[in-house]
């Protein structure tokens, strides 16, 4: 004998019910099938609302009546195209006596609990009464048993207690002669032993289908329903989540209990008792595994078995020195919420005694504080306690799973994962079986947060990282390539997936939260909306999403700027602009405070090096202990270029707008050329040493003419390169007849810095320096005479971008 469930989803269109007739016709080959059905989905809140209507004296009753009507004639229509009046005869009959008890609370103006179980007990009878007979006319072997006629309650009605052992004897006694291989039973209705109609409360179709399950002790009880099974977390907030195979009833307890909707605790207390297992199906993928819930073993090793959350919590925070030590405060707490019909989700006290935190449903925050304002009256004006203080938009999280008690650190791991995210958690309980840990955060961080602890306990260590560019021009595009190229190589390899959430030029930019096709990512720009700094700040900002990571693609500082707004976010700032780093020392040094006060990377690689790994080698030589003396460096791959190119035989202008043409220079070469670009390079690089100093500081000794120092507009600037060609000539025939190479070389030493162009020798390690390379040479405590030496291209697009690329991965690699 099978027991099988069906929820309001499962029945709420014909085409969901010939679903469930096909499951049911399937099970009946083999064994007899009682089957609960709950009614047509949204038919009861209908009738509640029409119920209400009528009550108010709103003449709208008549319509919500008139679509409730309509929604059941069609779905007969379409079950039975060719046998539906005797289906149809009958439910009209019903339809009129639910139009007549709707005109009768209109006319006496009254909705009384005993009046609202009758008109809810419609919907489930209607909806039984339709499959019953679409299966008959089908030529199966089935018939509808009034649930009422055998489930016996007491009077209270809405939520009617079971005088089981009546009940469990009328189940007993029918089904033994029952000859019809399926029983369909409208769930949630009973009757009282006066013979009036009551309701089983909420859940109360899967309580009806518990106590048939325990009555006739079947070997499973299977509920169907539009999921497949209990998830990990909700499937709606965390795409990765899935179904748990098998789980315990207290797992399974826990999660229903914290927000997942697939059981409602109370309702499968009859099975429970008899250790019956539940299966949790859906009706929608009867193939899929679904999950079994049972006291058996599940033989999981993993500590965490799901993550739930609820929505729409008030925290209630108790608190005074006059609680401490005195009996009775919890005492009257409690009795006040009780008395107030306010349910406590959550309790947390500190150990302090000085305070005590309520977690309960914010529709109810209101009535709680005038309540327990009123029973404290005495204490709070006589200041031993302040008046009760009301949180709203928050919502509990929490972790369950009965192996948590057997694993050390899952505190420390959900917290942490949080607080890397910046998601702020206001209160914290958890009982002393460590199957549950539960926090209390803000409403907007639920997604946030689900995804982070999911990740974190079920994904096979796989880091999802989002990416925010602003600035895709020439760098911008290459990385945008490399991060489209790579995807697949980063997941199998290095265990991160990597979207790129959002995309700015200067005049347009895109979001798209489940990440953008990076296949045709230039025509979704160009038909994004209008672009702001502040607005792709505040975008970012609103998707509130783990892992964010901000790559500033510009040499903009309004985006510089910005820096600290992203940070506090606890989004990760990777940058390839040089202004941030190198401002004032006061707001270099707040950057980095932030980075560490809210747990987000601040990385720029790129600002020395391009794809070099300059900073890096030097942040770990600082790190193990070395001492920087001095540093020596080509760091501009644009200078380098120019004076590799440039001779006797050239003219500076042409070679200038050579490097511009091969993108090595800025739109604007006097950025690269008056020395200000390598200065602010060597000032990074002395920070990073330890050292404070401002560009200010540093001695710029420039080798442009004084035509070209003055100029005013580019056009300017490159008409002195014509018309001073004879200064640039001099300074290349001193390097020659000296056999040096000219050089723009960056020196850090003895806590000073300064840059210049140099004539440097045959033989030193900058003299072969080719094309756009840069080199830095370390000189530290432990390379003393020998430095610690980095060469390689220091300039270009593909290798800026790759720099850029590696410092993203470097966050995900955290």
């Amino acid at each position: 004998m099978k027991v099988l469930k069906f929820g309001g989803t499962s029945v709420g269109s014909s085409k969901n019910i010939n679903k469930v007739i096909s499951i049911l016709e399937n099970y009946s080959e083999k064994d007899t099938v009682i089957c609960v059905v709950s009614a047509v989905g949204g038919i009861t809140d209908q009738l509640l609302l029409a119920g209400k209507q009528a009550q108010n004296k709103d003449q709208a009753f008549l319509e919500t009546f008139k679509g409730i009507q309509e929604r059941h004639f069609e779905i007969i229509k379409e079950l039975n195209p060719n046998k539906s009046e005797t289906i149809l005869n009958y439910v009209s009959e019903k339809l009129n006596s639910l139009k007549s008890l709707l005109e009768g609370i209109f006319l006496i103006n009254e909705l009384s609990p005993k009046t609202s179980d009758k008109l809810v007990s419609f919907g489930e009878l209607l909806s039984s009464f339709i499959i019953a007979e679409t299966i008959k006319n089908r030529g199966g072997s089935a018939e509808r048993k009034n649930s009422q006629e055998l489930i016996v309650t007491n009077s209270n009605f809405t939520k009617a207690e079971v005088d089981y052992k009546i009940t469990d004897k009328n189940f007993q006694d029918y089904f033994k002669s029952a000859p019809q291989k399926i029983t369909i039973l409208p769930g949630f209705i009973s009757k009282s032993k006066a013979g009036e109609q009551t309701t089983l409360g909420r859940g109360g179709s899967d309580f009806t289908a518990a106590i048939i399950a325990a009555a006739l002790k079947v070997a499973q009880l299977e509920i169907w329903t539009d999921v497949s099974g209990m998830y990990t977390t909700n499937p709606k907030l965390v795409k990765q989540a899935y179904p748990i195979d098998k789980i315990s009833y207290q797992e399974a307890m826990e999660l229903s209990h914290f927000g997942a909707k697939v059981l409602y605790p109370p309702t499968v207390q009859p099975v429970l008792n008899l250790g019956i297992p539940i299966h949790i199906k859906n009706t929608l993928e009867p193939e899929a595994v679904g999950t079994i819930i049972s006291n058996d073993e599940t033989n999981s090793v993993a500590p965490v078995k799901g993550i739930s959350n609820i929505s729409d919590i008030a925290l209630l925070t108790l608190e005074g020195s006059g609680m401490v030590g005195i009996p009775g405060f919890s005492k009257r707490l409690f009795e006040t919420l009780s008395q107030e019909k306010i349910n406590i989700i959550m309790i947390t006290q500190a150990s302090s005694e000085h305070s005590i935190c309520l977690g309960i449903e914010e529709k109810d925050a209101e009535n709680a504080k005038i309540a327990i304002d009123e029973e404290f009256e005495n204490e709070i004006a006589l200041n031993k306690i302040e008046p009760i203080i009301i949180e709203t938009g928050l919502s509990i999280i929490a972790l369950v799973g009965d192996n948590m008690k057997n694993h050390q650190g899952i505190s420390g791991k959900m917290f942490s994962s949080l607080g890397k995210n910046n998601v702020n958690v206001r209160a914290i309980a958890q009982g002393a079986s460590e199957k549950n840990i539960t926090a209390v955060i803000a409403e907007n961080d639920v997604k946030k947060a689900l995804n982070t602890l999911h990740e974190q306990f079920f994904e096979t260590n796989t880091k999802q990282l989002n990416v925010f560019i602003t600035g895709v021009g020439n760098v911008g595009e290459r990385l945008v390539e490399q991060i489209h190229q790579q995807k697949k190589f980063l997941k199998d390899n290095l265990k991160i997936k990597m979207r790129v959430v959002g995309l700015s030029n200067s005049r347009k930019m895109l979001f798209k939260e489940d990440g953008i096709d990076l296949t045709n990512w230039k025509a979704q720009l160009n038909d994004g909306e209008d672009a702001t700094l502040q607005g792709f700040f505040e975008k970012t900002k609103g998707l509130n999403l783990r892992n964010s990571i901000f790559v500033d693609v510009t040499a903009n500082k309004n985006v510089a700027d910005l820096y600290a707004q992203y940070l506090r976010e606890s989004i990760g700032v990777v940058a390839c602009n040089k202004i941030a780093c190198s401002s004032d020392f006061e707001n270099y040094k707040l950057l980095k405070r932030l980075s560490l006060k809210y747990n987000a990377p601040l990385l720029f690689e790129t600002n020395v090096g391009a794809g070099l790994p300059i900073i890096d080698t030097l942040n770990n030589l600082v790190a193990s202990g070395d001492k920087i003396k001095s540093i020596q460096a080509v760091l501009s791959g644009s200078l380098n270029f120019v004076f590799n190119n440039f001779n006797d035989s050239t003219k500076f202008y042409d070679v200038v707008k050579q490097a511009g043409v091969e993108g090595y220079t800025e739109p604007d070469p006097r950025i690269d050329l008056s020395g200000v670009d390598v200065a602010r390079k060597i000032l990074i690089l002395a920070r990073e040493s330890g050292v404070e100093m401002n560009l200010e500081d540093i001695d710029n000794k420039s080798f442009l003419s004084e035509s070209g120092l003055k100029s005013d507009t580019v056009e300017d600037f490159y008409e002195t390169l014509v018309k001073d060609e004879a200064h640039y000539q001099a300074l290349y025939a001193s390097a020659k007849a000296n056999n040096c190479q000219l050089k723009y070389v960056a020196s850090f030493d003895n806590g000073k810095a300064n840059v210049s162009l140099q004539e440097i020798p045959e033989g030193h390690p900058f003299y072969n320096l080719e094309g756009s390379d840069n080199i830095v040479m370390f000189y530290t405590q432990r390379y003393p005479k020998q430095p610690m030496i980095i060469k390689g291209a220091g300039a270009g697009a593909d290798v800026t971008a790759s720099g850029l690329f590696a410092d993203i991965i470097r966050v995900g690699n955290d």
